[in-house]
């Protein structure tokens, strides 16, 4: 009679299971191991249903944005008493002011100009940034393209929604009002984004009723600006005692 081998499994000394293990033998499960989520940075943001090439990637890509802002808005005015509230998201305190707002810059090379002039009620104002400075990294040298920025984006403050940035700058400037010096060496940032504000009510929504995606509308854009003192007020909002803040909801690209 044959006798049936018995079905054996070896294994080595190290726990590893052999080749030899024959059927009836199951090799252990293994742990499922967690994929690592990816940090969240300017440039990498979760929930995202698209990918989008930086333009680095791109070999045409030259660096140059040549941008126009009309149809501006001043939130708040020039001798707001404090405490004062200069982001505007209700739009309560929001109207609109005469002249433009020009960009025309060099992402690579972090260069370039920054101007707007405006007809104010208090006269004719001008600012214009005087250089770029990166006050944090993901500014990129001072002048940043393609990022995402604000809300919980992990660059920027949360005073706006989380937005993708088509073109940003940061650095010290300067303002005059009928040609006499308002404001020197303060910070400037500007930013072309995606719509923040309804473009009826002018309106800022900061949370999304859902999603990780910022309150924004992705069908519009419009430029923001802001130039504010070094001293601090906390009665104020910000915490400034300057914030002249201006936003363009018609953005022309040359």
């Amino acid at each position: 009679m044959t006798m049936r081998r018995p079905w054996t499994c070896v294994v080595g000394a190290a726990g590893v299971l052999l080749s030899v293990c024959l059927a009836g033998c199951a090799a252990p499960e293994a742990e499922p191991v967690e994929a690592e989520a990816a940090p969240v940075t300017a440039r990498n943001q979760p929930g995202t249903g698209m990918g989008l090439y930086e333009p680095e990637q791109h070999e045409l890509y030259d660096g140059r944005f040549v941008i126009t802002g009309t149809n501006v808005h001043q939130v708040g005015s020039l001798d707001d008493e404090s405490p004062w509230d200069h982001m505007g998201d209700d739009a309560s305190n929001v109207a609109p002011v005469g002249g433009e707002i020009t960009i025309d810059v060099d992402e690579i090379a972090n260069t370039g100009t920054f101007r707007a002039e405006l007809q104010l009620p208090e006269g004719d104002y001008v600012v214009e940034l005087d250089r770029f400075h990166e006050f944090s990294e993901c500014q990129d040298g001072g002048i940043a393209a393609y990022l995402f920025e604000h809300g919980d984006a992990g660059c920027g403050d949360s005073n706006w929604p989380k937005s993708l940035l088509y073109i940003a700058g940061w650095g010290y400037g300067r303002a005059t009002l009928d040609g006499e010096e308002l404001y020197s060496d303060y910070q400037i940032h500007f930013m072309v984004t995606q719509g923040m504000r309804d473009r009826e009510t002018l309106q800022v929504q900061l949370e999304p009723n859902e999603g990780p995606a910022g309150a924004v509308n992705p069908a519009a854009q419009q430029l923001d600006f802001y130039i504010r003192s070094p001293e601090n007020n906390e009665a104020n909002h910000p915490n400034r005692e300057v914030f002249d803040h201006f936003f363009a909801m018609a953005v022309t690209w040359n």
